[in-house]
């Protein structure tokens, strides 16, 4: 597949295209009406910019993850408030070439429009875009018309250099070019205020950029969580520091403030935790942000009020919230979920005479990315030149299940699955091995049951696998004490986790009780830690089958990374395909495990 490298040509951003506007929308507004606006002629489209007041269209999405195909499952569904209070689930949502449509769509009669994101566009993406080191979405994102977006953490997964590649463009290092093309990067800026190189103490990326038409400039400043070392292997970080959130976006909203540029928007790869799970829930009931908790709450009551709307991520939340600054004003903080399934619609009324947002009239609604709509031809042409080099591999079966195998709840059936994969696995490479202990955040997706193409219901594809196990995380078996493996219990909900716990899968065999009744370590019952019906001994050694990402203390595990005698094997998906072929058949498939392993307690 790779081929010789050609010359480099960027191609220039091309007009967007307009069309009727449509979806399901909830509103978040600041309130109060302002005088007449200068906003386009509703009749031609024409901008007419007399008066004070412009209205500037900001569209906004997050943690896209190279979802480029129309996410499965869970992965391509949200649920929405009725009128009434109850919630409907929406089935069917999400894909780019029904985004792109959406985003014309909403584009109509906006020519002060301008489209930004949240960060996490690239990494943990599926086969059609993971395979080729994320060159599809990046070449997706350009057609979607995006204008900036901050860098997240996962934008890190395969190194600072590799980053840098996707931006500036040119062909993969190892891999060389694909489809005889060079590869020509984004043409939208990547933000990193708050990510530095260790030698030169300088921001590896654009700090901030600005949006100008008309006389109407809006600055953009991007930065992603300062935690990422901590989500991320530590050779993606190498020679890199992360700085404060909050003190990096004052300094860049102070810099932009003294050129001249009044009205600023934060792209910031973080986020919070919505009180419903419903995109058009009422964030701000009863009071301003009541609905939303995490770590976005803290940074918005600090970020300077010169920063009149945040654009967040990370948590792939849905949520409008006014949150207040630190001069107690509401300032809008928005969300749209992940993997293309909304796009959140802000209007930002830019005052000509001040050149600053008039925060007063800030409205903002999250929309659905239905796919009732007609597909973009352009973006369905990029997916299927894609597809056609990643079909060989991706088409190939690797097993075969009776009902779909979701990652969704505390412990998950496919949570067990890759953790029963990966003892299973780590037993052949050493057959001491004892357990094997997954982390939640590295299953990316459900398994479905129906097709997604020509395969046949029940049929699980490399591709399909991919996309649960994007990483190439390889499995890691190393000696862990037995008061070492309970501390690491412990871990999942304290310490760093202790706010938002990570609930690591386990293998058969392991079990234990989670009492939710109880607060920090305490939730983990020691005396009920068992491995095969027997307590755990203190002072036994295990041998623990994990990942590479968990061994090295990733997601917040710190004594994981005190285990010895390490072993590294294959990776962990090649680990999940032998266990698959091992344990199903077309004529006797793989059921969902129980997930009962743990024992929770409310």
């Amino acid at each position: 597949m790779p081929a010789t490298p050609q010359p480099h040509h960027r191609r220039r951003r091309t007009h967007r295209l307009l069309a009727a506007a449509a979806g399901l929308a909830t509103v978040g507004a600041l309130a109060a009406a302002l005088p007449a606006t200068a906003n386009a002629d509703e009749a031609t489209g024409t901008d007419k910019h007399t008066g004070r007041y412009q209205d500037v269209q900001l569209l906004s999405f997050n943690d896209l993850h190279g979802n480029l195909e129309p996410p499965a499952g869970s992965s391509g569904r949200v649920t929405e408030v009725q009128p009434d209070g109850t919630t409907k689930t929406i089935d069917g949502v999400g894909g780019v070439e029904y985004l792109a449509t959406h985003l014309r769509k909403a584009r109509e009669g906006h020519p002060y429009s301008v489209t930004a994101a949240g960060g996490d566009m690239v990494g943990a993406s599926p086969l059609i875009s993971g395979l080729f080191h994320d060159e599809p979405t990046i070449e997706a994102l350009n057609k979607l018309d995006l204008d900036v977006t901050s860098v997240g953490n996962h934008e890190f997964d395969e190194g600072s250099a590799e980053l840098k590649r996707l931006q500036y463009g040119g062909c993969h290092p190892t891999d060389g070019c694909y489809a005889d093309e060079e590869f020509e990067g984004a043409e939208f800026p990547y933000l990193a205020a708050n990510v530095l190189n260790e030698k030169t103490g300088h921001p590896i990326l654009k700090p901030y950029s600005i949006w100008r038409k008309n006389g109407v400039r809006i600055g953009f400043i991007g930065v992603t969580l300062e935690g990422t070392p901590g989500v991320v292997t530590a050779e993606g970080v190498k020679g890199l520091k992360f700085k404060d959130e909050v003190e990096t976006i004052n300094k860049y909203a102070d810099i932009l403030q003294k050129q001249g540029v009044k009205s600023i928007v934060a792209l910031i790869h973080e986020g919070g935790a919505p009180a419903s799970g419903s995109y058009n829930y009422n964030c701000d009931s009863p009071g301003a942000g009541d609905g939303i908790s995490g770590p976005i709450v803290d940074i918005a009551k600090n970020i300077s009020p010169t920063v009149d709307a945040l654009v967040t991520g990370h948590t792939h939340a849905a949520y409008v919230c006014t949150v207040p600054d630190p001069a107690g004003n509401p300032r809008m903080v928005t969300s749209a979920a992940s993997f293309g399934r909304l796009y959140t619609d802000t209007t930002l009324t830019y005052d000509r005479w001040t050149g600053d947002i008039a925060r007063t009239s800030v409205k903002s609604a999250n929309h659905v990315v239905t796919r009732d709509v007609p597909k973009a031809e352009d973006l369905s042409g990029l997916i299927a030149k894609w597809n056609v080099l990643a079909a060989p591999i991706g088409s190939r079966a690797i097993g075969y299940i009776s009902a779909d195998i979701n990652n969704s709840g505390t412990e998950s059936p496919l949570g067990d699955l890759i953790a029963d994969a990966q003892l299973a696995y780590g037993k052949e490479l050493d057959p001491e091995t004892d357990l094997a202990l997954m982390n939640p955040g590295g299953i990316r997706a459900p398994l479905t049951y129906a097709a997604k193409g020509s395969e046949g219901d029940g049929v699980v594809t490399y591709a399909e696998g991919f996309t649960v196990q994007p990483f190439s995380n390889l499995v890691n078996l190393q000696d862990l004490t037995g008061a070492q493996l309970i501390q690491v219990l412990k871990e999942q909900v304290s310490g760093t986790n202790t706010a938002s716990p990570k609930i690591l899968q386990i293998s058969s065999g392991l079990t234990y009780t989670l009492d939710l009744t109880k607060t920090g370590a305490d939730r983990v019952v020691t005396d009920s830690v068992k491995l095969n019906g027997e307590p755990v001994n203190l002072t036994a050694t295990y041998r623990v089958a994990t990942n590479n990402f968990l061994s090295g203390g990733g997601d917040g595990f710190p004594t994981i990374a005190l285990g010895t005698n390490d072993l590294l094997g294959a990776d962990d998906l090649a680990a999940l395909e032998k266990y698959l072929l091992a344990n199903s058949t077309p004529s006797s498939p793989l059921a969902p495990p129980a997930a009962n392993r743990i024992t929770i307690v409310k």
